[in-house]
């Protein structure tokens, strides 16, 4: 069947069992919240004073419900007002995801009307994000979202969408979620080296792909030894 963005959306959220969302609407996020309305009998939306008080409240949700909490905003200031609420959820590592609405993709980058990137601004507390400026990537980039957010170590995914999508049109069926990644696990081995490593207080510090490299200059072990592939490596300034 030929939906809408606004559409696609509201079914991803009926396809991953959410029925209840938070939010506060605003003028790109229009068409979206059009669509939300029509849904009401199948999809809740609790309607906050704030955007910051949608974000805790989804967070809340998905606390209290084990579900994973769904909460929306517009651009601009009501995109940048979600942020602390994510980044509570990304420190206790609670499953969220924030549907955020852009100006039309012909106006990104242009300083329009409440156009910011959210999605720059909120990269250091998310697990991902995805910016859409294309009905193509809609479904894939929602779908995604939910099973990062779900997948090993939970935490908040933000789904940043321009208007001129939510006003498209493509062809859409219902599928399943997608399947949550295995979580890699570290043997006994390797977690013996490192807390080895660590005993001997020498300040270990890993200044490439390749090699651990301990204070002292003669002391090199290759870090493939001790952290597996699978494993990714995050450095915050």
């Amino acid at each position: 069947m030929k939906l809408t963005g606004s559409q696609v959306v509201a079914e991803v959220l009926l396809d991953h069992g959410v029925d209840t969302v938070f939010g506060y609407p605003g003028g790109t996020a229009l068409n979206i919240y059009d669509e939300l309305y029509k849904y009401s009998d199948r999809i809740k939306h609790v309607l906050t004073a704030h955007e910051q008080g949608a974000a805790h409240a989804a967070d809340g949700y998905a606390r209290a419900t084990g579900k994973t909490g769904v909460v929306f905003s517009t651009s601009g200031p009501g995109a940048t007002n979600l942020v602390t609420g994510i980044a509570t959820a990304f420190m206790d590592s609670i499953p969220m995801v924030a549907i955020t609405a852009n100006v039309p993709d012909s106006l990104i980058g242009r300083d329009a009307f409440q156009e910011i990137c959210i999605t720059g601004v909120t990269m250091p507390i998310t697990k991902h994000n995805f910016f859409v400026n294309r009905i193509e990537d809609l479904e894939t980039a929602l779908r995604e979202a939910f099973q990062i957010a779900n997948s090993g170590r939970k935490g908040p995914v933000l789904v940043d969408i321009t208007k001129d999508v939510t006003a498209a049109s493509i062809e859409y069926t219902s599928k399943p979620p997608l399947p949550l990644k295995e979580v890699p696990k570290m043997d006994r081995i390797r977690t013996a080296a490192i807390v080895q490593l660590n005993s001997t207080g020498e300040g270990w510090m890993i200044l490439s792909t390749e090699d651990l490299i301990s204070s002292t200059p003669t002391r090199t072990i290759s870090i493939e030894t001790i952290i597996p592939d699978m494993y990714s490596i995050r450095a915050c300034p």
